[in-house]
Formats: C-alpha cells, sequence, structure tokens
C-alpha cells in the first residue's frame, strides 16, 4: 500500500453542466487552530490538477484544507450575479491512513457539495 497513498481532487461546475475549467485551488496543512500554505494549483480541462496534490514522499498523514475560489472562477465564466454568494469554499478533512484519498467538489454559484471519493 505504500506506493498507492497520494491526494486528488475532481471540480464540476454543475451550473453548466461541465467540469470547471481553470480554477484556483490552494492546499494547507491544518496546524490545531492554524495553517500552512503548501501549493496552489489550478484545474485542467477535465476539472482535475495535471498531478496528484500529495504523494510519495510529500503525503503525510494529517489534517488538511483545499480552498476552492469558485467566486473568481464563476466571475470569469462571465455569471452576472445580482448578489454574489459563494466565494471560497473551503474544504477541511483529515488523512489518517496511507490511502488514496479523492477530495471532489461539486458547485454552482449558490451551493456545493463535496464527499471522500475514490
Amino acid at each position: 500500500m505504500a506506493g498507492t497513498a497520494r491526494l486528488t481532487t475532481h471540480v464540476l461546475d454543475t451550473t453548466h453542466g461541465r467540469p470547471a475549467v481553470g480554477l484556483n485551488i490552494d492546499l494547507l496543512m491544518v496546524h490545531g487552530d492554524h495553517t500552512h500554505h503548501l501549493l496552489s494549483t489550478f484545474t485542467n480541462a477535465d476539472g482535475r490538477v495535471d498531478k496528484p496534490l500529495l504523494e510519495g514522499e510529500h503525503f503525510h498523514l494529517g489534517g488538511y484544507e483545499l480552498v476552492f475560489h469558485v467566486g473568481q472562477y464563476f466571475e470569469r465564466m462571465g455569471l452576472e450575479l445580482a448578489t454574489p454568494f459563494l466565494d471560497l469554499v473551503p474544504v477541511r478533512f483529515e488523512m489518517s491512513e496511507m490511502a488514496h484519498y479523492h477530495v471532489p467538489l461539486l458547485v454552482s454559484p449558490y451551493g456545493y457539495s463535496t464527499y471522500r471519493g475514490s
């Protein structure tokens, strides 16, 4: 199981019914009441990032947070919202075993859902 530990994500734009292309994502490690920024990346044409966010020697157990910049994404998509509702969507989770963690996001301008995927 040592070679399979990794963290991946996938973002689907449910308003347009397609992958969210070019959505900015930050990955932070959580240490008690503060965080440490690990990386920033963007989704590709499939709504995924080009490589795992964490893998190999960079994969460590512990608390993490993915911050999805959905407000910026929908603004770039040209959605004219009377009052923008979502801006940043933080998803905080714990990785407690050496395994594949997949954290997908289904998002619209007014709501989102996430789960531990496969």
